[in-house]
């Protein structure tokens, strides 16, 4: 009997089990696949916020040294003009994003789960979810090629991605939820270095670029959902050709450089689901997806694992009933991540700015504070409510108005 299952080992699920099994739970951490092992759609990318979970977790240093260089500024192309600056700094004043293979860091984070104290069994396949008079009790499956088992656990845990087993079979209840508003598709390229995290955001396009390990970056573009029908039946071709139109000395570049990989990606829809109930929590992208395109999902992964273990915890310690507790977990995640979601979902259309945004950009190019606030929020250091506050917008504009008569 553990104290917890929890259903996948990546960047939800291994956090979850790691900061679990700290604070002396018997915890079972299952996954489908075997480590190292890489994602076929991920941007990799670790925001201040999460890199600063990552220093306090003690694994900054492991992913420092997988030769994942850090990303420090943000250079963010409109077209007519360029906002660059570097983000608010997170938590213990942490400066750093990095963007790493999850072939690099998803065994950082599974060997920090099992060096404290978690119990990792990689191949298994988790088939079913039990009950036991309408609570989870465990679930059921198999190692590969190997007998169906039976683990029971006072809380299962779902980090099993968008298309979570367990989320389907609790019948999680969904309160928000949309269409694919757009489809991504990257590669790996040698010889392309790149200095900070660019983006060239165009009327039904974006291209992103960073540094990844090993010396590549990562260059991607995205497209309109209106557009993907047309850009799936040949990826390169547009890919190439809106990098080649929109960012032309990025282009120019690529031709001195090397596509060490094939291209990756596509379009997911996203959801908000309850992250509770008898006897199981949903964590990460179970629980909550949103569009990629402001590149934080992992970061949101670190986020929830943490307020789902101390939540647990308050729980099973008897310092707070285990359903009220959970639902301060959800209320935690809901409060931090609703807003961030609104304008995700806004971003994700890639339609050209509305006058209100156009004038609010304009205002942060003269601006060096406010512009680096402007990327904390994006970097999860500055809440989004607080950003876009009637307050702090007066702010803006009144300093842009001196500006102007000075």
């Amino acid at each position: 009997m553990y104290d917890a299952i929890v259903v996948g080992a990546r960047c939800a699920g291994a956090p979850t089990a790691l900061l679990l099994a700290r604070k002396g739970y018997k915890v079972l951490l299952l996954d489908r696949g075997t480590f190292p092992s890489d994602m076929p759609f991920s941007n990799h990318y670790v925001h201040q916020t999460g890199s600063a979970r990552l220093k306090r977790w003690g694994l900054l240093d492991a992913l420092k040294a997988s030769n994942c260089p850090p990303i420090l500024t943000n250079h963010f192309d409109y077209g007519a003009f360029s906002l660059t600056g570097s983000p608010v700094p997170a938590e213990g004043g942490v400066t750093e994003a990095f963007a790493p293979r999850r072939i690099k860091l998803d065994p950082i984070l599974v060997d920090g789960a099992v060096k404290s104290g978690a119990e990792l069994r990689e191949g298994f396949s988790a088939q079913e979810v039990l009950f036991e008079d309408g609570r989870v009790v465990g679930i059921r499956g198999h190692e590969k090629n190997g007998p169906m088992v039976t683990e029971k656990a006072r809380i299962t845990i779902g980090a099993d991605g968008m298309f979570s087993m367990v989320a389907k079979a609790v019948e999680a209840p969904e309160y928000k939820t949309g269409p694919a508003l757009e489809g991504s598709w990257y590669a790996y390229f040698s010889g392309v270095p790149m200095v900070g995290w660019h983006l060239w955001l165009r009327p039904g396009n974006v291209i992103f670029a960073y540094n990844t390990n090993d010396n590549l970056s990562l260059i991607g573009v995205a497209f309109a959902a209106r557009d993907l029908p047309t850009v799936r039946a040949n990826i390169e071709k547009h890919h190439s050709a809106v990098i080649a139109q929109h960012a032309p000395e990025l282009w120019e570049r690529m031709q001195a450089g090397k596509r060490e990989s094939r291209y990756v990606g596509g379009a997911i829809p996203s959801h908000v689901r309850k992250p509770y109930g008898p006897g199981w929590a949903l964590v990460g992208d179970a629980g909550y997806q949103k569009d990629p395109c402001t590149a934080s999902g992992i970061t949101d992964a670190f986020g929830s694992a943490e307020w789902l273990a101390d939540a647990i915890d308050a729980g099973f310690s008897g310092r707070q009933p285990l359903e009220e507790a959970l639902a301060a977990y959800e209320q935690t995640r809901n409060n931090t991540e609703l807003p961030y979601f609104d304008l995700t979902t806004q971003l994700a259309a890639l339609e050209p700015p509305p006058p209100e945004v156009q004038q609010l950009l304009e205002a942060l190019r003269g601006n060096p504070e406010q512009r680096s606030r402007f990327f904390g929020m994006l970097a999860h250091t500055v809440p989004v409510p607080e950003f876009f506050s009637p307050e702090n917008m007066q702010a803006i504009f009144s300093k842009q108005k001196q500006a102007a008569n000075s």
